[in-house]
């Protein structure tokens, strides 16, 4: 089954995608915080990473350079309630990031971005999916 690792801030959001994901049959694993998740045994084993963009601490674009520079490979689908410009679609550009969700997003799109994920391929491995953003 596949593991979904979500780094939310918000309780509520890690509850609410802990249910969705739970009943959509994906094992899921949460935390509060970019170093609580890298402090896990499990940070390397995600199949996808749903992060939230501005966190307390480590941001999640500092938190993907960080496990990419580990060579931990994992897809990534970055939600944000704070929406989206050049400066930080710059920064969410990696090979691993798969989306780029502004809240709220809807579940069908979550779950269609965590499907790309599950067969993502960086470039020049296979065919690539270009990065989405929400409400394109």
């Amino acid at each position: 089954m596949p593991l979904i690792a979500v780094v939310d801030d918000d309780i509520s959001v890690r509850e609410s995608l802990d249910s969705l994901l739970r009943s959509a049959g994906l094992a899921v694993r949460v935390y509060g915080s970019a170093e609580e998740f890298l402090n896990s045994k499990h940070h390397c084993e995600a199949d996808c990473l749903i992060l939230d963009v501005r966190l307390p601490g480590m941001s999640g674009f500092e938190l993907q350079r960080k496990l990419l520079a580990g060579s931990c490979r994992v897809p990534v689908v970055f939600v944000t309630a704070h929406g989206y410009d050049k400066r930080t679609m710059s920064e969410a550009a990696s090979d691993w990031t798969v989306a780029y969700l502004t809240k709220p997003f809807s579940e069908a799109e979550l779950l269609d971005s965590i499907n790309t994920s599950l067969r993502w391929k960086p470039s020049g491995q296979s065919e690539r999916v270009k990065p989405r953003r929400s409400h394109e």
